[in-house]
């Protein structure tokens, strides 16, 4: 959670009283669990903030900044049809593309968006012909008192190696920031809105640029608000535990060249542990939990120590789950060594040891659907990925590796590309020249999170004769061939 500094005490009370016209914004971000967590979050609680707000009157505007479809138990099942539904139900009004609208493909994104009976948002993601993607508006201008505000999306350009977008590329944000605002502007628009589903360092830019005046953005789970009298940026935390309602009074004044537009933002975070669930949603959910409970409440056996599948450890450091993972993937193809990505494991919890665990926790930590192949590399190739593996450790990147048959040690304090300082494979150094079988996921196989090494590699098992992940998994821990350890086979130097 982060504050700028420079948002004064009074912003975040009540608008001032001398606006002439004023918007309401509720906004969320990376809301793919119906449920929500625990006691807090979920479309259910989400539609009530909603209702409520607009039970106050005036302009209001619902909106999310992405990836919703996926990952998600059911979205193992649906593709993510179940929560086009619910946000229907809730009121949403516009929604950009996220980098997972597209785990499942371009032809689910365009499914999926038919469903939604809100807008959905991406002005930078392309279609071969330059067309944005079938079903996605250019952009929405909000007609607030004698006002008006125009809204346009983009998705980050990590998408391309982020998930599976097929022949949808994306354009640079801050680029298309710059041309889509100065249109809108063009068009009439008083105030410009950037609903983003940026990383941590394209928010940076797009605000720093000024072209906007209110980025409301999403990816990296944070909960942001900043303002520095020009631009203003929201992020609203994930799976809705957190709403932000942002107010923008709106006049025009008389300046020395004449009428002019002035505009003055106010925040308000909700917590949403407290906030009583929509019923109507809350029912909806419920069935879809009754399916999941039916296929997936099934004990698989106890773990013998302490799971941590948080965020902040799978994308950091050796974790006994990522262990047990790539373990399992090994045992069930018989590959020499195995990769698999932190950013794979989705559970963001902790199971103590002696927890009893389900094949629903399994689909939980591992719910994109990924295929266990094999493929012929060699040791150049190993040393490679991981190198890509750590390059972006030190902002949670989700490439960072998880691995089995093998050791490796780093150094994050080098630049990236030159911090692996060594890898070992049956006690011995890697070799360079020789060919090695390695198990990864199906989507680090054809290149996604930067393993472009793996790409094209020869298969031994393709992906149309490859196990799922999480059945591997499950097979594993319940014969006992994978116990989760944790045992030192990544050492990152102090």
């Amino acid at each position: 959670m982060r504050f700028a500094a420079t948002i004064a005490a009074a912003l975040l009370a009540a608008a001032p009283a001398f606006a002439q016209d004023r918007l309401t914004i509720v906004h969320v971000n990376d809301l793919d669990r119906m449920e929500g967590t625990g006691d807090t979050g979920g479309v259910a609680r989400l539609a009530t903030v909603i209702a409520d707000v607009r039970a106050q009157g005036g302009t209001v505007l619902a909106t999310s900044a992405g990836d919703s479809i996926s990952p998600s138990l059911l979205s193992n099942f649906d593709q993510g049809a179940h929560m086009i539904s619910l946000l229907n139900m809730a009121g949403l009004d516009v929604m950009a593309l996220g980098n997972h609208e597209f785990d499942f493909g371009p032809d689910i994104t365009r499914e999926r968006i038919a469903e939604a009976e809100f807008t959905m948002l991406s002005n930078n993601a392309i279609e071969p012909d330059g067309t944005l993607v079938d079903g996605v508006a250019e952009n929405m201008m909000v007609e607030v008192g004698e006002h008006m505000v125009g809204i346009f999306g983009l998705t980050t350009a990590s998408t391309a190696v982020k998930s599976t977008p097929g022949d949808v590329t994306f354009g640079d944000p801050v680029e298309v920031a710059a041309t889509t605002s100065a249109a809108l502007r063009e068009a009439g628009a008083d105030l410009v809105i950037a609903l983003a589903h940026t990383d941590t360092g394209e928010d940076r830019a797009l605000y720093n640029a000024g072209d906007i005046d209110l980025l409301l953005s999403g990816d990296d789970h944070d909960l942001v608000i900043e303002y520095d009298g020009n631009v203003a940026m929201v992020e609203s935390g994930s799976q809705a535990s957190f709403v932000t309602v942002v107010t923008l009074d709106i006049e025009t004044v008389e300046g020395r060249r004449g009428p002019q537009v002035e505009w003055q933002p106010a925040f308000d975070v909700i917590n949403t542990i407290s906030v009583e669930p929509n019923a109507e949603i809350a029912a909806e959910v419920a069935k879809f939990e009754d399916f999941l409970s039916t296929e997936l409440d099934i004990e698989i056996g106890e773990t013998p120590v302490m799971l941590d599948t948080r965020r902040t450890t799978v994308r950091a450091a050796e974790s006994a789950f990522g262990n047990l993972t790539a373990d399992a993937m090994r045992a069930e193809t018989g590959a020499d060594v195995v990769i698999t990505n932190g950013g794979g494991i989705r559970g963001d919890t902790t199971y103590e040891a002696g927890t009893m665990l389900t094949r629903r926790d399994v689909l939980t930590e591992l719910p994109f659907g990924n295929k266990t192949v094999v493929l012929e590399v060699t040791g150049a190739d190993i040393r490679a990925a991981l190198e890509n593996g750590v390059s972006e450790i030190e902002d949670g990147g989700g490439r960072y590796p998880h691995v089995s048959g093998m050791t490796f040690s780093f150094d994050a304090s080098k630049p990236a590309g030159e911090r692996v300082t060594e890898v070992m494979i049956d006690g011995a150094p890697v070799d360079a020249e020789k060919t090695y079988l390695l198990a990864t996921s199906d989507f680090m196989g054809n290149g996604g999170d930067g393993y472009a090494m793996f790409a094209d590699k020869p298969s031994i098992i393709e992906e149309n004769a490859a196990e799922l992940m999480a059945a591997q998994v499950m097979t594993a821990f319940e014969n006992g061939a994978a116990v989760p350890v944790l045992d030192g086979r990544v050492t990152q130097a102090e």
